[in-house]
């Protein structure tokens, strides 16, 4: 696009907050961008200062906008949008996670749905800061309107109604329980409260309160007090936040960018004790620095232009906090470049600061460190892609089954994220009972590839899948994504000789290869899962111990510990079984004489 094309495009915009998207004319996603005037902030593009940014409008074919109520909803749904399409001219975290929204679709008989992936047709309210409190209003509506939330599988061809009607929370229009003139006039009801008016909610909620406790209901009036706090706080963006409370839970971030690619590391301190330490990888295009904002935006001048640091921590906070509790405090490095950031999560009670002395700033540096250290797990990343002749490594996932002889069969799925162990997307599977490794291996691919290919899986695909084992296990992963049609890369990594099983040969890497490193903490990591789970599994199962005199769960949990398996336990001598805490002489005799 030229000056003239954005000028003109501008003029037709209107002048209320939202987000804007510069696209391709196939429907490429080059920037994402918010404003609390669109029209003011787009026609800033004719005449842009960054070079960066200036590419990026003759790259562009069109503007496309979504006019939101609030700022903060503009804040929230940018974070949404650049998650979604990944803009090439945009900080990007490397996650999926994504603010919820609440829709009231299309359908004759709409339905409203929490969603971060809205239906075409759909009348779409949000993003909203708060899972939880969404979760709670959405149930609240629906108790109190009757508005169906089940699938169209679920509503067609009924001859009676569900169990939401059961338990009250949907009128059962899918049996003609409710006309049709007085569903939409629920519906319109629900529309009202999500468009801003409160009292559409609260007041039928309060008079509800105040007839429970008019009958002496007082659980139910005190449940009904909770949920109206949070509908009256609903609007508010942050309204409900308790300030000035004690700081338990603190997040700590230093930033460590290089070139196009920046790392930010998080420590999390609870109770003032460090409990985690997690980094995560940031697309940083031109080292993060942003384009000034139009002198039409006052709130966001500046004297001179914010660092990289602080653009990227704009971007990064934004995005990272949607799906994750927000802590009572931050500490940042820099100040974030935009103020609506800081506005916004100080509005939801979180004290955000940048420490200069003391413990938070030798906390600040601690992370710093931290971000820093990610530059060699980067280039053993790029190592292993260049010997895989893949684009990048960057979100590799490790398999392995473990089993008793076919008994208790589990699977693993551990993730590793820029060369780190990433344990909030590890995942596990109980499989059928055999005693097949390759079969074993084949049924635990499918399951995540079909997770996968049905948008069932809330994680992003890998770019590489890893198998413990050799060509049989690789053999039988190859089957399963080829059966549902994922188009993954795999390899296997074989104990014994420590060489990676490619479908094109074998691979055998030097020892202190930093690229077969990574692969051997994939590996090493799925198998401590795989078996930490079956050992969970194997002592959860009933067993003819359960039947034995003086023998309760406790001590079954603890006899297949030290023995392995019942088997185990009735090879054991009178001598070795007295070894396990809560095994006397009668126990031990009673064991013996049974087995």
């Amino acid at each position: 696009m030229n000056a003239e094309a954005v000028r003109e495009r501008a003029g037709d915009l209107p002048r209320k907050p939202g987000v804007y998207q510069f696209e391709r004319s196939d429907g490429t996603v080059l920037y994402v961008g918010k404003a609390v005037d669109l029209r003011d902030r787009v026609r800033s593009y004719a005449d842009p200062r960054g070079e960066r940014i200036r590419r990026m409008v003759r790259r562009a074919d069109r503007v496309d906008f979504s006019v939101t109520e609030t700022e903060t909803q503009a804040l929230l749904l940018e974070a949404n949008l650049v998650k979604r399409f990944q803009p090439k001219y945009n900080v990007r975290l490397k996650d999926d996670k994504s603010y919820p929204m609440v829709q009231l679709t299309d359908h004759e008989v709409p339905r409203i749905q929490i969603t971060r992936d809205p239906n075409e047709g759909a009348t779409v309210f949000g993003p909203y800061t708060d899972k939880g409190r969404v979760e709670t209003v959405v149930k609240a509506l629906r108790e109190t309107f009757g508005v169906r939330g089940c699938s169209d599988h679920k509503f067609r061809n009924r001859d009676r109604p569900c169990l939401d009607y059961e338990v009250g929370i949907c009128s059962a229009p899918c049996v003609d329980y409710v006309d049709d003139e007085a569903y939409l006039a629920d519906v319109e009801s629900v529309r009202r409260f999500l468009d801003g008016e409160t009292g559409a909610l609260a007041e039928p909620m309060e008079a509800a309160m105040e007839q429970a406790a008019d009958d002496r209901e007082f659980e139910r009036a005190a449940n009904l007090r909770d949920r109206l706090d949070a509908v009256e706080a609903f609007h508010g963006g942050g309204a409900a936040a308790v300030h000035g409370r004690e700081e338990r839970a603190v997040d700590v971030l230093g930033v460590a960018i290089e070139g196009g690619d920046a790392t930010v590391a998080r420590l999390r301190s609870e109770d003032g004790k460090l409990v985690d330490r997690e980094r995560y990888p940031v697309s940083a295009p031109d080292g993060g620095e942003s384009e000034a904002r139009p002198a039409g935006e006052p709130r966001s001048e500046r004297a001179e232009p914010a660092s990289g640091t602080a653009a990227l921590l704009s971007a990064f906070l934004t995005q990272f906090y949607a799906e994750r509790e927000l802590p009572d405090a931050v500490l940042l490095p820099e100040r974030p470049e935009d103020p609506d950031v800081t506005d916004w999560l100080e509005g939801e009670g979180v004290a955000v600061r940048v420490p200069g002395a003391g413990r938070e700033a030798t906390l600040v540096k601690l992370a710093l460190k931290n971000a820093r250290r990610q530059t060699g797990r980067r280039d053993e990343s790029a190592a292993l892609a260049a010997e895989l002749g893949l684009d990048g490594v960057e979100r590799i996932e490790g398999f392995d089954v473990s089993h008793a002889q076919g008994k208790a069969v589990v699977g693993s799925d551990v993730c590793f994220v820029g060369g780190d162990a990433a344990t909030s997307d590890y995942r596990r599977k109980r499989l059928d009972d055999r005693n097949d490794d390759y079969a074993n291996m084949r049924a635990l691919v499918r399951w995540r590839a079909a997770r996968a290919v049905e948008r069932r899986d809330d994680r992003p695909d890998p770019d590489l899948l890893l198998v413990d084992g050799g060509e049989g296990q690789l053999g039988a992963a190859l089957d399963a994504l080829d059966e549902v049609g994922w188009d993954v890369p795999v390899v296997a990594l074989a104990k014994e000789e420590e060489l990676v099983v490619t479908p094109d040969g074998v691979l055998d890497w030097n020892d202190d290869a930093p690229h077969l490193h990574l692969l051997q903490r994939v590996r090493d990591e799925a198998h401590r899962f795989a078996v930490q789970y079956h050992q969970q599994v194997r002592d959860e199962v009933a067993t003819t111990l359960d039947d034995l005199p003086g023998v309760g769960p406790e001590l079954r949990k603890r006899l297949l510990r030290r023995f392995g398996s019942v088997d185990g336990v009735r090879d054991a001598s009178p001598e070795e079984l007295r070894d396990v805490e809560g095994v006397g002489d009668a126990t031990a005799d009673t064991i013996v004489s049974r087995l």
